[in-house]
């Protein structure tokens, strides 16, 4: 098995007899640790101690916030056990720790908890009910569809906003490297496979004035697509094709041929077997000289280990709501995939924003 070795304490014990209690005490009340250290943010409590010079007395937190002086208790002591406070005994002053700073300014952190409040924290009741069926029993939550995906339009406000900040979170930041390595191949014509809003093919268009892009994605999608990209700079060289990639019997556009046909975090919402389905129908429409770019968050890839903690955990998501058959990829299943399929990778490219990596394939020479 690939690691990194940002991955090293995957494979010893590192804790103490008492380290170890207190984590799993700790995993026991999950829920509970995050529904408080998310009200502790979301009051304003975390801002408030972290703005006073000498911290805060729960009395002051209470009025400096307006919360009943109960709730900045039962908050801030909860704050203090999960470690997001200290308290000096002297003069039960309230101050922010080390993990209460990334609380409320990890980037990440801080789409990754309102994503896992409004989106996930109701359905995951039902994960059990997902591993042993294979859907997303949890998405009912949410609303009435078979994936995540027919629903992204219907969501509720907050639910939604929450999912897409999510997921261009997690991509926008790679676009700026990932266009130098798709364009180094000077495409005319690219295929976005699993385009989405259209975020990609609009910076596409405005890196490159001549290049033509198709986006294939569901059909309610290219219509969500079209309206964040009209009148935008380049979005008359955008196209799209409705498909559900699902049906095994529907096929990627082949009128014309493209260079490139590039799949970012499209791949991780399906299962292998679905993966492998789409694979083929994608080296159907492939020539000798096009490239399959795929752009992944692969688990075992990431510099540092709470990427690899937050993929691994995300792949839940999957299970809960999504879809209930994918999840984030381990590099290793993938190059299997490939394999089967009749593609080779010709390079790898590690390190590019919030941990991807750009698989850029070929298709396989026939000896």
């Amino acid at each position: 098995m690939h690691l990194n070795r940002s991955l090293v304490d995957y494979t010893k014990e590192t804790l103490s007899a008492r380290q170890a209690q207190r984590l799993a005490e700790f995993i026991a009340f999950g829920p509970i640790v995050f529904q408080a250290c998310r009200l502790l943010v979301d009051y304003g409590i975390l801002d408030a101690v972290r703005d006073a010079d000498e911290g805060l007395t729960i009395e002051e937190a209470a009025e400096k916030t307006s919360v009943s002086e109960y709730a900045a208790r039962v908050l801030l002591e909860a704050g203090l056990s999960a470690g997001v406070v200290l308290v000096d005994p002297e003069t039960d002053r309230f101050r922010i720790s080390k993990t209460g700073w990334f609380l409320l300014n990890d980037p990440a952190t801080r789409v990754n908890m309102p994503f896992n409040h409004y989106v996930n924290y109701l359905g995951f009741y039902k994960l059990d009910e997902a591993l042993r069926e294979g859907r997303p029993a949890g998405l009912e939550a949410l609303g009435d569809w078979p994936t995540i995906y027919e629903g992204l339009s219907k969501l509720p406000e907050k639910a939604q906003k929450s999912w897409f900040d999510f997921d261009h979170f997690y991509s926008d930041h790679s676009f700026e490297e990932a266009l130098k390595i798709v364009f180094s191949f000077h495409p005319k014509r690219l295929l976005d496979v699993g385009g989405n809003t259209g975020r990609w093919a609009l910076q596409c268009v405005d890196y490159d004035s001549e290049v033509l892009v198709t986006i294939a994605d569901l059909p309610q999608q290219i219509g969500l697509m079209k309206e964040q990209t009209a009148g935008k700079p380049g979005a008359d060289r955008i196209t799209g094709y409705g498909v559900n990639l699902l049906d095994e019997q529907a096929s990627l556009p082949a009128a014309e041929p493209f260079d490139i046909v590039w799949m970012s975090q499209f791949l991780d919402c399906f299962s292998v077997e679905q993966i492998g389905s789409i694979l083929r129908r994608t080296v159907a429409i492939m020539r000798p000289e096009t490239r399959l770019c795929i752009m992944e968050t692969f688990w075992d890839r990431q510099s540092f280990e709470p990427a690899s903690f937050c993929l691994t955990m995300t792949s839940l998501y999957f299970t809960a709501m999504a879809n209930g058959n994918s999840k984030m990829y381990h590099s290793d299943e993938f190059l299997k995939i490939l394999a089967r399929v009749g593609l080779e990778v010709e390079s790898i490219h590690d390190g590019l924003g919030q941990g991807h990596t750009i698989l850029i394939c070929k298709l396989k020479q026939q000896k």
